[in-house]
């Protein structure tokens, strides 16, 4: 009985910390302002890595992004390399509804994902459809970016399912120069 008390114990802890983190009001005086449809145009490269649960660093990649916005209407053409010598790419359909509100809609992305921008921060929060050794798994993305400066930002991303936290993507993004 012990057991299955620390059991329950450990995974309700593990459920409250996977859902706690800092309101993404809490940047709205950060510098610079991250405005998606003005960081993501033209030509952005990115470099990151996915950890495993047990922070493992299990696969490296490139992306080349190329971004253009119709209005409040943008279009994310991304194309991953990996580390294992395999290609990928995601086109993501983003619509700016006011300074603070996005949503995204991609081919493997479950209905939309929602984003919210304040100050230098964005929180995307999507399902993701996650092809594993021949199937597809629904995942949970907490997204954050986080602009350092004109040419960079930052990205964290935090990877689930029912609660239970399976990895992290990291991801530095540099704008290439006009």
């Amino acid at each position: 009985m012990n057991t299955l008390k620390l059991w329950l114990t450990g995974s309700l802890a593990m459920l409250l910390s996977s859902c706690s983190s800092a309101p993404i009001q809490s940047y709205q005086d950060e510098k610079p302002v991250l405005d998606v449809s003005q960081y993501f145009m033209g030509t952005i490269d990115g470099y990151g890595m996915f950890q495993d649960r047990s922070g493992k660093v299990v696969k490296r990649f490139h992306v080349v992004i190329n971004a253009h916005w119709d209005n409040n209407i943008g279009t994310l053409d991304e194309h991953f390399t990996w580390s294992d010598n395999t290609t990928s790419q995601r086109i993501w359909t983003i619509t700016k509804f006011d300074a603070h509100h996005y949503q995204g809609t991609a081919a493997d992305v479950v209905d939309a994902a929602q984003g919210t921008a304040y100050g230098n921060a964005l929180q995307w929060r999507y399902v993701l459809q996650l092809p594993v050794d021949g199937k597809v798994y629904n995942v949970n993305i907490d997204d954050w970016m986080y602009q350092i400066d004109e040419s960079s930002l930052m990205n964290r991303s935090k990877m689930s399912k029912f609660g239970f936290h399976l990895g992290d993507i990291t991801l530095y993004f540099k704008k290439r120069s006009a």
